[in-house]
C-alpha cells in the first residue's frame, strides 16, 4: 500500500512540474488595459494566451489574437482576425467586406461608421480589427500585420471569472 501511494505522489509531482513547465513556456496571461475588445474583453481582464496554437493549426477568421505590434511599447495586443492573406478587405460606412461579401459581426457593439480603403492582405500578413471600433488602434490604422508578430490564440479570461466570450 505504501508503494502505492509513493508511486501517485511521485506522479502527481509529475504532472505539476509538467504543467508549470507548460505554462512558463506555451501559455501567457496578459492583463487587458485599453477598451477595444469590448464588450467581449473588459479592461482589467486576465486573459488565457495558447502560445502554441497557431504551430498546431492555422490562423483562422474570427479568432482573438494577441500579437506584439509596437516594439517600442512591449505591450501586447488583442485583436480579432477578419482577413487572411490575400484577402481584400475594406469598411464602407462601418460595415467590413471582405471578397466583396459583408461579413455579420454579431460581437461588434460598438461601431464605427467611417470608411476605409480596399486592401488586399499581403502574404503572412493579417487584418484585425477590434470588436469596439469606435476606440480600436487596430488594421485600420496600422495596415495588415505580420504574422509573425502573432503570439498565440486568446482561449479565455481568467479573471473575472466570466471569460472571455467570442
Amino acid at each position: 500500500m505504501l508503494s502505492h501511494t509513493r508511486h501517485a505522489l511521485r506522479v502527481g509531482v509529475q504532472v505539476v512540474v509538467l504543467l508549470a513547465i507548460g505554462m512558463a513556456f506555451f501559455l501567457r496571461i496578459p492583463q487587458v488595459t485599453g477598451p477595444s475588445m469590448l464588450p467581449h474583453v473588459q479592461p482589467g481582464e486576465l486573459v488565457l494566451i495558447n502560445t502554441l496554437a497557431y504551430r498546431m493549426g492555422p490562423i483562422k477568421r474570427g479568432d482573438i489574437i494577441a500579437l506584439d505590434h509596437d516594439d517600442a511599447t512591449a505591450q501586447t495586443f488583442l485583436k480579432r482576425v477578419v482577413a487572411l492573406p490575400g484577402d481584400r478587405v475594406r469598411i464602407d460606412r462601418g460595415t467590413l467586406f471582405v471578397n466583396d461579401r459583408p461579413v455579420a459581426e454579431p460581437y461588434v457593439s460598438f461601431p464605427d461608421r467611417h470608411d476605409v480603403a480596399e486592401v488586399t492582405v499581403p502574404l503572412h500578413s493579417l487584418y484585425v480589427l477590434g470588436d469596439n471600433r469606435a476606440e480600436s488602434e487596430d488594421s485600420r490604422v496600422w495596415g495588415p500585420v505580420d504574422e509573425n508578430a502573432v503570439i498565440g490564440k486568446a482561449i479565455v479570461g481568467l479573471w473575472p471569472p466570466e471569460g472571455l466570450q467570442s
